[in-house]
Parts: structure tokens; C-alpha cells; sequence
């Protein structure tokens, strides 16, 4: 598994995705390889799975390239795996050396990143140039949702495997962590994101602050590259006691705490399939406040309240603290679903089918090799994330 920061998983999907499915697919007694970079720990072993540490270099343009390049060359040098994963679309320059090694790989295509407004012109013509690519170059090509999958049977007329994410279900989580934060349960309203424009947490912080909401605004989160975003909110949010911007919270347990008591989970995402943050709340159990996307309706399956700006923040947020009984549906709904329809178990099974059937020679490299963006723009639409 390659491309992403590795085990054990901290603050990521990727991460996350990898540390449940590797973990599962060692007890079944697969040797399963991770590369990791920027971990304190430096084990070689974690939950069964082998672990290699490479470096990157630490800047927004090249960390992720430059770590997943050194990964593809020690992989080269030193193992032919049965099955590649290579997360993220972005990595697709370091297929063509996987190729050489004979290594049969999957390349997780993400999100549609090159809509995310922190890559300027220049980034987001590498990431639609690297689409293309990757769809070029890979044997089989991994979508987290319906949309995701339509999007490249639109785009470039290739199929693509649907596996999506697993949700953490909290029967009974601890509250006395709250205490930490001065919190109580069922007594905030809650964000967990990247401070990033297309995840809404500015809409977010202003629709919350014109609203008449009793309960407090937790807002866990930062952003490493976005000082400029990062002061809106801080001025969206000043004179407030109300709000409350926390930073990033990096302790599961405490985060898992902050989902599970909050009254709301309020969720900007709006460029990504399915969100593990989404996911996490819906496990936790919580009532959902999300930004009005297809791919975010899809998992919700409709249930909870939905945004376009500040102003539909505002009227949820009044809304759901009215009507205790709704948000308790919402609630127990989405918790149901995140039970029945997300569970790691399955995925776990999906890669090991995947990875079974490229170390068979299943591919798709023959026929999608030539294969060419269409020119027209794609926008999804409820219908495409239903399916």
C-alpha cells in the first residue's frame, strides 16, 4: 500500500482505509506491505502489517510525490508484490515503475481534487493531467462512491471498482473526556475539517454566529497552507463566546467523545465521494447538518438537513436545537445506515477480492490505455450518486 502517510493511521481517510483493511487482510494471513512517512513511530511491525519509513520532502507541492516516488523506487529494488494499491491520482507518474517491476496495481482515484480551490492553475491541471494517466496506466481503478465511479465512466468511458469506506460504530462512547473542553453531553454543535474553502467551514462559522443557537460551536480543524482562510474564519468567529475554534484534535478517543455527545455534526465537504469524517459521525450516531452534494445525500440517504450557504446553517442549526424529536431520528437513521451499508468487514473482503484478481492478470490497462477526456465538463447530479 502506497502514497498515502502510512500507519498508524492519525488524521486522514486514506490512513484510515489503510490501517483497517491492512490490519484485516494480515489476520487473514496476507503479508501486507505500508509505506509511511512522518510517523513517530518507527516499528517495522504494526497490527501484522510490515512497515517500510521513507522521507519526503516537506512542502505542499511535492511531499506526497516525492514520498511515493522513493517507494516506488525501494519496491522496485526489493520486492515484486502480488497486488499494488497506490492511494491518490496524483501518484500516477510512478505507476510506468511499478509496471516495469511487473507489480499489478490499483490506483484509488480519491476525490475529483483538482476542483479543490487550494491548488492554483498549475495544480489543478497536474491533477486533471494525472486523471488521465492514471487511467492509462493502471490495472484496475478504485472510486468511494457511486458518483466518483460515474464521473470516470463519463469522463474516459472506464469502468471502475466501487469500495467504499467502513463507518467506526460507537455503541457506548465515554463522556468523561468532554470535561477536557468544558463540554457536556448533547451540548454542541460540532465540525471536524480541513480549513479549506470547499469544505465550507467559513459558511459554516458565519450561518452559526447569525443564528440564535443556545448551544456552543466546536470547530476542530486547521490547515497547514491557508493562513489567508484560515483568518476569515478567526474574524467570522471573534466576538463570539459561542464559538469555539479548538485546532486539530489528534486523540482518537477524545475526537471519537466529540462526535458521539455532539447535537449536531455539521459537514461542508463538497469535492470528495465518500467522506470518512461524514462516516465517523454517522457511526457515532449524531444527527447530520451536511452541504447540499449529491455525494453527501447519497450516504445520508437523505436523512438529516442540508446547506448551500450561511443562511441554511443558520435556520438547521435553530431548527434541529427545536425539535429534539427529528434530530433523534435523524440520529438513529443515520447510525443504521453507517451499521448496515459501511462496514470494514465488507471492504476488507472487496480489496481482498480486488487484490486476488490482479494477481490473477485481471486489468483493465488494455483497453483503457488510449482512453481520452472528453471535453465537456462533468457536474454530478442526485441521480449519478444514487447509482
Amino acid at each position: 500500500m502506497v502514497g498515502t502517510r502510512g500507519v498508524p493511521a492519525a488524521y486522514g481517510g486514506f490512513e484510515t482505509a489503510i490501517e483497517e483493511v491492512g490490519r484485516r487482510l494480515a489476520d487473514r494471513g496476507h503479508d501486507v506491505v505500508v509505506y509511511t512517512r512522518g510517523s513517530e513511530h518507527r516499528e517495522k511491525e504494526y497490527l501484522g502489517m510490515r512497515v517500510v519509513h521513507l522521507p519526503a520532502v516537506p512542502v505542499k507541492q511535492v511531499e506526497t510525490l516525492s514520498h511515493t516516488g522513493l517507494s516506488a523506487l525501494h519496491l522496485l529494488v526489493h520486492r515484486r508484490p502480488d497486488a499494488t494499491f497506490v492511494f491518490n491520482a496524483a501518484n500516477s507518474p510512478f505507476l510506468p515503475l511499478l509496471r516495469l517491476r511487473r507489480a499489478p496495481v490499483a490506483l484509488h482515484m480519491d476525490g475529483l481534487e483538482w476542483r479543490r480551490s487550494k491548488w492554483g492553475p498549475r495544480g489543478k491541471a497536474y491533477y486533471r493531467w494525472a486523471e488521465q494517466f492514471g487511467v492509462r496506466t493502471a490495472d484496475a481503478l478504485i472510486a468511494d462512491a457511486p458518483g466518483i465511479s460515474d464521473y470516470y465512466r463519463h469522463q474516459f468511458d472506464v469502468p471502475t471498482e466501487l469500495i467504499r469506506y467502513g463507518a467506526p460504530i460507537l455503541e457506548e462512547p465515554p463522556t468523561h473526556r468532554l470535561a477536557e473542553m468544558d463540554l457536556a453531553p448533547g451540548g454542541y454543535h460540532l465540525v471536524v475539517a480541513r480549513f479549506e474553502p470547499e469544505n465550507h467551514v467559513l459558511e459554516i462559522v458565519r450561518g452559526y454566529r447569525a443564528s440564535a443557537a443556545r448551544l456552543p460551536l466546536v470547530v476542530v480543524g486547521s490547515a497547514p497552507y491557508a493562513a489567508g482562510y484560515i483568518q476569515e474564519i478567526r474574524n467570522a468567529a471573534e466576538g463570539d463566546e459561542r464559538i469555539h475554534l479548538v485546532g486539530g484534535v489528534y486523540d482518537q478517543e477524545l475526537l471519537d467523545a466529540l462526535y458521539a455527545h455532539a447535537a449536531t455534526y455539521l459537514h461542508g465537504h463538497s469535492v470528495g465521494g465518500t467522506n470518512p469524517s461524514l462516516l465517523r459521525a454517522m457511526g457515532a450516531g449524531t444527527a447530520v447538518i451536511g452541504y447540499e452534494v449529491p455525494f453527501n445525500r447519497e450516504v445520508l440517504d437523505g436523512n438529516g438537513w442540508f446547506f448551500t450557504d450561511a443562511d441554511d446553517v443558520a435556520a438547521h442549526v435553530t431548527a434541529a436545537e427545536a425539535d429534539v424529536a427529528t434530530r433523534d431520528a435523524h440520529a438513529a437513521a443515520v447510525q443504521e445506515i453507517a451499521r448496515t451499508r459501511f462496514r470494514w468487514d465488507d471492504v476488507a473482503d472487496e480489496y481482498e477480492d480486488l487484490a486476488r484478481r490482479l494477481a490473477e492478470g485481471s486489468s483493465i490497462h488494455s483497453s483503457a490505455r488510449r482512453a481520452r477526456r472528453r471535453s465537456t465538463d462533468w457536474v454530478p447530479t442526485p441521480a449519478d450518486a444514487a447509482r
